[in-house]
């Protein structure tokens, strides 16, 4: 079917405020029909028909996106105030200019700085401080949010939407475009959990919420740094002298929004690393294509696939903060020779303890690269189960659990952990990110032999020492001899992030957002205080006890007006409440996923 063209927010926000209050309350209903009318392309212009009563047309006047209200049209008598109008507009897909160079998904690393770009706190005191107007509009976005642990997604309607879509285009105004990028991510992952569309995680909204949250309240409060009111564009500087960098991996990346692409994973001899994207509207098709696709950095002609396992020597590179190269006019760049991942500051990665690794990367709350030497024991479900190698170079370390970086059937990751679990005792090496809401669990990118080991991969030569999962084809021909092929199940016991009592107060959060105020307190409703708390306090998860208690209280409460009618509780004092608890149980999980890689500190 004809894709409905992306609309601004503002566009979205104008059409649903613009309708009378009977017409707003028809407008989920109408939403939901979108999807099945009869579209008409006309170049770039789509026309979508609504019955016999009215024609919506949607015309970017040449552009990517409904940018202005005069490019949504309807031929009914009512329009523009009409509700065909507000709800083509509410079907279609959020545009945003902050995140045209990556992937949605992407947002969020792309409007805030790394943590090793924060300014220290002499440097903040020479911050000037946030103007009234921005923590007006951090207020006026901290007040919409809250509404939705009030109301949960039963109540976060088109209406709703449109309500976070305004205050994201007044954080966009006064400056503040991380939260609108967050406010963003927010609305579609809400769209995406009420269309049901496959991929998408409670456990991930709720983690979206909880960082608006406490990012605005922060804000409206003046707090200000770099990192919390974040970059319209991403900055780049120029590299100081030569960059030479080598391939570790390329990662396909197709996501539920529309974009497909590629990324491609560098390291440096100093070790830092970075990354070229090519990611674009485009799905899984473009994804499965863009690997050899010519990368866009100055005159050096060399594919993803190319460069993924060569290098490159850049001059006059321009890098932004989160290590992504740039393509300006003044880079030049010569291809180097493969470099594999046993020599250089690639096999840096594989010599630190996976456990020191780990408790980095979950420290600088970012994404990571983590390297690791691993027995293959088999399959728990749509997992690869194994086994880490100690020093001594035998399986006696933790079990890391290994899932498809992206579950999309149309690329090879999942295949590719199908055909591994079916070999036992196979050691391999691992490079992936790390998952920071499950024990011990890595999202693979790319896989190698193990040095020096007998039971490992044997690749083909022109893969130059490794697999990238998401690509390249694993057959029982890379094997070790006398594998069968058919995958071992196997069961590691008891998850000690899944079964630790921390459950009962994610519980009460993750409900908080799926069921709302009224959940929560049915949830507490009738529940021996006691009997719930004893588990938790025998944990030693005190804390996490009488947050969740005062979270049932709160959401129980209620308060009344002058005629001693009901008028629900204070929704900031809830949010605040609802905040507090999930940022507990953030950390908590964190520290617990820490503890689940073993010893090691950095």
């Amino acid at each position: 079917m004809t894709p409905l063209i992306p609309a601004a927010p503002q566009v979205v926000a104008d059409a649903v405020e613009s309708l009378t209050g009977r017409l707003k309350k028809k407008l989920d209903g109408a939403v939901e029909q979108v999807a099945a009318l009869p579209r008409r392309q006309d170049g770039g212009t789509v026309h979508i028909g609504w019955g016999e009563d009215a024609v919506v047309t949607l015309d970017p006047a040449g552009g990517a996106a409904i940018t202005t209200g005069e490019q949504a049209t309807c031929s009914c008598l009512l329009a523009p105030r009409c509700l065909h109008r507000a709800a083509v507009l509410s079907a279609c897909p959020i545009a945003d200019d902050i995140r045209t160079d990556v992937a949605p998904d992407l947002a969020q690393q792309t409007a805030a700085p790394s943590s090793a770009e924060e300014t220290s706190a002499d440097d903040a005191e020479k911050t000037p401080e946030l103007t009234a107007k921005q923590r007006e509009a951090a207020a006026a976005l901290w007040e919409v949010a809250s509404a939705l642990p009030d109301a949960g997604l039963p109540g976060a309607g088109a209406v709703l939407q449109a309500e976070l879509l305004r205050a994201a285009h007044g954080a966009r105004r006064a400056g503040l475009p991380r939260a609108e990028a967050l406010t963003l991510t927010l609305v579609t992952g809400i769209r995406n959990m009420r269309d049901r569309r496959t991929g998408h995680r409670l456990a991930d909204l709720t983690t979206t919420l909880c960082d608006l949250l406490l990012l605005t309240h922060r804000l409206a409060a003046g707090e200000n740094r770099p990192d919390l009111v974040g970059t319209v564009r991403r900055p780049y500087r120029e590299s100081d002298g030569g960059l030479r960098v080598h391939g570790l991996c390329s990662e396909p990346v197709a996501t539920a929004s529309g974009y497909g692409g590629v990324v491609t994973h560098l390291i440096a001899e100093d070790g830092r690393r970075y990354t070229i994207a090519d990611v674009r509207p485009g799905m899984a098709s473009r994804a499965r294509g863009a690997r050899t696709s010519t990368v866009a950095l100055g005159s050096a002609v060399i594919s993803h696939a190319e460069l993924s396992r060569g290098g490159l020597l850049i001059a006059g590179a321009t890098v932004s903060a989160d290590g992504r190269l740039g393509a300006g006019q003044g880079v030049r760049a010569t291809p180097l020779a493969c470099l594999p991942w046993t020599e250089g500051a690639a096999a840096g990665l594989f010599a630190k303890p996976p456990a020191r690794a780990a408790a980095e990367i979950l420290d600088d709350e970012g994404p990571g690269l983590l390297g690791c030497d691993v027995e293959i024991l088999g399959a728990e479900g749509d997992r690869l189960v194994t086994r880490l190698l100690g020093g001594t170079g035998e399986p006696d370390g933790p079990i890391v659990h290994l899932v498809a970086a992206n579950p999309n059937p149309a690329l090879a990751h999942q295949g590719n952990l199908r055909m591994l679990a079916g070999a036992a005792g196979t050691r391999i090496r691992v490079l992936g990110t790390l998952d920071p809401a499950r024990s011990a669990t890595l999202l693979p990118l790319a896989v190698a032999p193990v040095p020096g080991a007998e039971n490992t991969l044997t690749l083909p030569a022109d893969w130059k020492g490794h697999a990238d999962l998401g690509y390249d084809l694993i057959q029982m021909a890379h094997l070790p001899p006398g594998t069968h092929g058919v995958p071992q199940a196997v069961e590691t016991g008891p998850d000690p992030l899944a079964e630790a009592p921390l459950w009962r107060v994610r519980r009460l959060v993750e409900l908080g957002v799926s069921a709302g105020r009224r959940g929560v307190a049915e949830a507490g409703r009738g529940v021996d205080a006691r009997s719930h708390d004893a588990p938790l306090r025998r944990a030693g998860f005190a804390t996490g006890a009488e947050l969740g208690r005062a979270l049932t209280a709160e959401a129980a409460r209620r308060t009344r007006d002058v005629f001693g009618r009901s008028t629900g509780g204070d929704r900031g004092e809830y949010a605040r409440t609802w905040l507090a608890a999930a940022l507990y149980v953030r950390e908590v999980e964190r520290d617990l996923v820490r503890a689940s890689w073993g010893e090691g500190s950095p």
